[in-house]
């Protein structure tokens, strides 16, 4: 009740004094948000920018973990057996050069089996499968670059689940096209 009380009294004591200046009460606006510091623009832009690194961290590390397990190491056959305890069960891939003579397939149930080897180091391949590559061919006099992916096992042998041969280089086939061959990457023993 005292608040108004004293209004009433600053009026009648307004009455009295018409003379007086009138008194003058400053006005404080309200601040806007931009006057307190940071803009809110740019407190939202960092709430954006925050938020979008953790989703690409969080991206990158499902990433990253997926590919832990799935990852395929790709060796000389050499390599690959010296190694046999860190290889030994897990996908790979083997590389070598097919041995001469040892190129068999065989069509019930389809298997191709042959040996690859690198540096002295043999491995029998067992791929059980009816296609293969057309470049994979057992050619005399002409070595042939073989890539397997599969598993190696306890026994140095490797359970193939895919064969890549390596075509000749074009200079290589010249060069043999030169020596008298017309088909220098295709077996003798096969019909042209």
């Amino acid at each position: 009740m005292s608040d108004l009380n004293d209004e009433q009294e600053s009026r009648e004591g307004a009455d009295q004094s018409a003379d007086a200046p009138p008194h003058v009460v400053p006005v404080e606006g309200r601040r806007r948000p931009s006057q307190e510091g940071e803009p809110v623009n740019a407190k939202v832009g960092l709430l954006i920018v925050i938020g979008l690194v953790m989703v690409g961290a969080a991206i990158v590390g499902v990433v990253l973990s997926g590919m832990e397990d799935n990852g395929i190491y790709s060796k000389p056959v050499d390599q690959l057996v010296k190694d046999k305890a860190k290889f030994a069960g897990r996908p790979v891939r083997a590389e070598g050069t097919l041995v001469h003579g040892t190129l068999v397939k065989r069509d019930s149930p389809c298997e191709y089996r042959f040996t690859i080897e690198n540096q002295g180091t043999e491995v029998p391949v067992s791929f059980k499968q009816c296609v293969v590559p057309d470049t994979f061919r057992d050619v005399p006099d002409m070595p042939v670059s073989v890539t397997v992916e599969g598993e190696l096992r306890a026994d140095n042998s490797f359970e193939a689940t895919k064969v890549v041969a390596k075509c000749p280089s074009k200079y290589e086939m010249q060069e043999r096209a030169r020596n008298g061959e017309k088909m220098p990457h295709t077996a003798v023993n096969q019909p042209m």
